[in-house]
């Protein structure tokens, strides 16, 4: 295994990082309950977010393996690539054909990717700050 070497991420951008993704959801979600759009379509765009959240923190997970030299099968790498393209593509042809005005549109479009962002953020400073609480004070310095 080839140890991986990272700072310990700071305060104020783990906060950031968790701030932003909060946010991102946040809004994603009190835009959905206030839509104007039937429950199947709200059920549509929910799970959307969920999916792409999970393909991108499974992507982001899997990449960081392959970086350390922890095994990790190329069937999978491209299933995590696959999904993440997935839940855009859903997004954008969703919103595409959706009966919403090119601003709602577009808040759904940035709250998606602010989420997907800070959520790649979030696991990785989980994993950094892991990492570093399992290295000896000593060799941090």
């Amino acid at each position: 295994m080839n140890p991986h070497t990272s700072a310990r991420p700071s305060p104020a951008f783990v906060g950031a990082s968790w701030s932003a993704m909060i946010v991102g959801i946040a809004a994603y979600l009190i835009g959905l309950w206030n839509a104007q759009m039937q429950l199947d379509e709200k059920g549509y765009y929910l799970t959307v977010l969920l999916y792409g959240c999970f393909a991108a923190v499974s992507l982001q997970k899997t990449v960081r393996d392959r970086a350390e030299g922890l095994p990790v099968t190329g069937m999978y790498v491209g299933l995590c690539w696959m999904s993440l393209v997935t839940a855009l593509g859903l997004l954008t042809v969703g919103l595409w054909n959706a009966t919403l005005m090119p601003s709602e549109k577009g808040f759904y479009a940035m709250s998606f990717v602010l989420t997907l962002f800070a959520i790649v953020a979030v696991q990785k400073n989980v994993r950094d700050l892991a990492v570093a609480d399992d290295v000896p004070a000593a060799q941090q310095a």
